[in-house]
């Protein structure tokens, strides 16, 4: 199981560095750079000349080939997952991973084909968030601390698991952050990364005085940065005052505190740059890991409840299955 942990580390690691890298294709306008799919000028993807990979489409044909290496990697992460992990709820989150990175690399075709129509754009901005979640999910239910249970005494992991208020900002902090994603997405692909140009205000006020589809949009997304780090202080702070011998959840949560302090400089940056395009393709790959890191603190905190009910259901079927045999048994007497 530890080789399987090490490798789900590495897809995750692959998976973050395939949304920076689409990150710079949206920041440097590289989209349309290679206007056929799923073949490069004509080419088959994997021919295609390196010696042309020139301008945007080093990173759009990079893109694609960062994509295909994940695509082929979270293959061989199902195979090895049904070989060798018993846990059937597993196997069925890997199946569901490689559904999901096929959806993906399908919207990212689409996407070039219809010429980088918002919707389809915003869809697969955000899959591949909900992909790169699977992809940590499952590194971390492989990790040896998952599978030991963190705490020396289940007593400890039992304490955060019965405190609901924890869980349920846990929760709603992981749902804001993605919903804010989502609007960064729009944000993104609409255009409206300088609708408002100015930070602190807007147009010189608190609120905009005029409005419009692209203007709503922005304004729309620092509201929602207000939102997130009032969730994440929240959160963490509760973290760190009521479970501070736990380690499992005070690493994440000071990862929490860290990552959203950045993230939103990041987000000032990018409209008083004007959208540099280094700034704005970190502030893309820094929201990712705050989201990731969110659902991990997550999972964590509801550790006992998630592998009770796992390991229920496998109790219930190998109870089914049993009675099952015994009665072909009896039958075949």
């Amino acid at each position: 199981m530890i080789w399987l942990h090490r490798f789900t580390l590495i897809l995750a690691s692959s998976t973050l560095l395939l949304l920076v890298v689409g990150g710079l294709v949206t920041s440097t306008e590289s989209g349309l750079a290679v206007p056929d799919w799923p073949n490069t000028y004509g080419y088959f993807m994997f021919s295609f000349p390196l010696s042309q990979m020139v301008g945007g489409i080093f990173y759009e044909h990079g893109h694609r080939l960062i994509a295909s290496m994940v695509g082929f990697m979270t293959i061989i992460l199902v195979v090895w997952t049904w070989l060798v992990d018993p846990r059937r709820w597993m196997r069925r989150l890997g199946a569901i991973a490689l559904v999901t990175v096929i959806m993906q690399g399908t919207l990212g075709g689409i996407t070039v084909l219809y010429y980088l129509p918002a919707p389809i754009s915003i869809a697969h901005a955000g899959l591949a968030e909900i992909f790169f979640c699977l992809t940590v999910s499952i590194a971390l239910f492989t990790s040896s601390g998952w599978l030991a249970g963190y705490s020396d005494a289940g007593r400890q992991n039992s304490a955060a698991h019965k405190d609901l208020t924890l869980s349920r900002l846990a929760v709603t902090t992981t749902v804001l952050i993605y919903l804010q994603i989502l609007v960064g997405a729009a944000m993104r692909h609409t255009d409206a990364g300088l609708a408002i140009p100015d930070f602190p205000l807007a147009f010189g006020h608190l609120i905009p005085p005029s409005w419009s589809w692209k203007i709503g949009v922005h304004f729309t997304h620092r509201v929602g940065a207000l939102f997130v780090v009032f969730a994440v202080l929240a959160t963490a702070l509760h973290v760190l005052v009521h479970h501070r011998t736990k380690k499992e959840l005070i690493q994440p949560a000071g990862c929490l505190i860290l990552l959203v302090i950045v993230q939103f400089t990041l987000g000032a940056l990018t409209v008083l740059s004007g959208k540099h395009v280094g700034v704005n393709t970190s502030h893309l790959g820094v929201g990712a890991l705050l989201f990731v890191t969110s659902v991990v603190l997550t999972l964590r905190i509801n550790h006992t409840r998630l592998t009770m009910t796992s390991t229920q259901e496998t109790a219930g079927f190998d109870a089914s299955t049993t009675a099952s045999s015994h009665s072909s048994l009896g039958a075949n007497r």
